[in-house]
Parts: structure tokens; sequence; C-alpha cells
């Protein structure tokens, strides 16, 4: 489907082609986080530091979280130790 107007050349702006800014790459520290000299940038380092404290905070949160756990399953035990012991003690007081 064709209109008759399509044909019709258009009224346009003529934009010049060094409009945009140029595009760089990541330099070999950006990519690489360290100097060509193999020396770590600053980024780089602080990346680790933060990344080693994360783990850090990490390990330590489940490793309370397991010993919680622990204990929650410790009371849970006695809890149920001691109601085993209290059926069999009102089961003797009834004579069964």
């Amino acid at each position: 489907m064709t209109h008759s107007g399509d044909d019709e050349p258009l009224d346009a702006e003529i934009v010049p082609p060094d409009s945009a800014p140029p595009v760089q790459a990541p330099s070999y520290e950006d990519v690489t986080g360290y100097t060509p000299a193999g020396v770590p940038t600053f980024d780089h380092v602080r990346d680790k530091i933060e990344q080693r404290t994360a783990t850090a905070i990490g390990s330590q949160e489940l490793s309370e979280m397991s010993a919680e756990a622990e204990a929650l399953d410790d009371a849970m035990a006695k809890r149920e130790e001691a109601a085993k012991k209290k059926l069999e003690e009102l089961r003797r007081s009834m004579g069964l």
C-alpha cells in the first residue's frame, strides 16, 4: 500500500558527521587493574579489600546463624524429651 505522498522528498536538516562525541576504548589499567609495569591500581586494591571484607562478613553471619540453629535444635530436643517423660509419667499414673 503506497500513498501518493510517499514519493515526495522530505524537508530535513543535514547533520554534520563529527557531531557525535568520540568513543574511547578502556585503558589497559581499566581492563586489568594493573599498570603496564605490573603495579595494581588503587581501584583494583580497593575492590579486592571490599570483596574480602564482604566475604568475611558473610562468613561470620553464616557461622552465627548455624550456631543459633544448633542452639534452637538443642532446645527443641530438650522439650521433646521432657514431653516424652511427662507423657510416660501420666500413663504410669493412669495405670496404662
